[in-house]
């Protein structure tokens, strides 16, 4: 039983490629539905982001080159972090809505609706992946690439596998319980400060209290991301903690969903 909800879970978005095709270009496209812009957004959004955080923690906070990543400057050890985890937060952000604003869907049509969290995390990804290589290009560009960089697609996948195991799970969740949708907006700003994104690591003290970052697996996928791109090293600690609880918190997240799916309609 337990391999069964498995499987359903990990081969659906591949044999219902159609299905699942079709409702990842509605959402990708939705985004950008009416706007005179269009798909320049997914370029402007990210360049304006860089630029507005450059001002901010450059000019204005006068934050300059860490010299533990190599003297490199602030803003851009901030945005190496902050564009991956730009992508983690709106999907997980937008979890407990997922099967709430596809109610009339889901009671009406029968169809596999495992592959809406799929649909949820993918589009979030795409739509912030531009970003954060378009700094890659960048930083190619700054003399910073190295072959450790072939490792970052790898890590990035990782973190979406950890991504869509909490957005199933969470998805799945709200629909019994519709407090989470305030509850997660919460936890996902507390999130971030617990995660040193805009702040080195560094900035404590304590050894101790250090080490207790390592329980947070953001900070494991920021801090690989960071060492790989900017100085050209490979923290194996970090690696051996997102590898299991990536592929851990997917399968769980995924058999949590399956498990409990076919109650959806009657509480929808």
């Amino acid at each position: 039983m337990f391999f069964t909800l498995l499987r359903q879970w990990v081969i659906t978005p591949v044999e219902n490629y159609r299905l699942f095709h079709h409702f990842t270009r509605q959402d990708f496209v939705a985004q950008f539905a009416a706007s005179i812009g269009g798909f320049l957004w997914l370029f402007v959004t990210p360049i304006a982001h860089i630029v507005i955080y450059a001002f901010v923690f450059g000019y204005i906070f006068q934050l300059r080159a860490l010299p533990e990543f190599g003297q490199t400057e602030f803003v851009i050890f901030m945005m190496i972090g902050y564009l991956p985890w730009f992508a983690f937060a709106e999907a997980v952000g937008k979890s407990p809505g997922l099967l709430l604003e596809k109610a009339g869907l889901i009671t009406k049509v029968l169809f596999p609706v495992q592959v809406i969290p799929v649909v949820g995390t993918v589009v979030p990804y795409l739509t912030h992946v531009i970003g954060f290589c378009l700094l890659l290009v960048y930083l190619a560009m700054q003399g910073y690439f190295n072959l450790l960089w072939l490792w970052l697609p790898v890590i990035f996948f990782l973190q979406f596998l950890f991504t869509l195991g909490l957005v199933a799970m969470l998805s799945a969740l709200c629909v019994f319980l519709r407090d989470l949708q305030q509850i997660v907006s919460l936890l996902v700003t507390i999130w971030f400060f617990l995660t040193p994104i805009i702040y080195p690591i560094t900035l404590i003290q304590s050894e101790g209290a250090r080490e207790l970052f390592l329980f947070n697996p953001m900070h494991s996928f920021v801090n690989l991301y960071r060492e790989i791109i900017l100085i050209g090293e490979f923290p194996l600690v970090n690696f051996q903690i997102i590898l299991p609880v990536a592929f851990i918190t997917y399968l769980i997240g995924g058999w949590l969903f399956v498990r409990i799916k076919h109650a959806f309609g009657d509480v929808l």
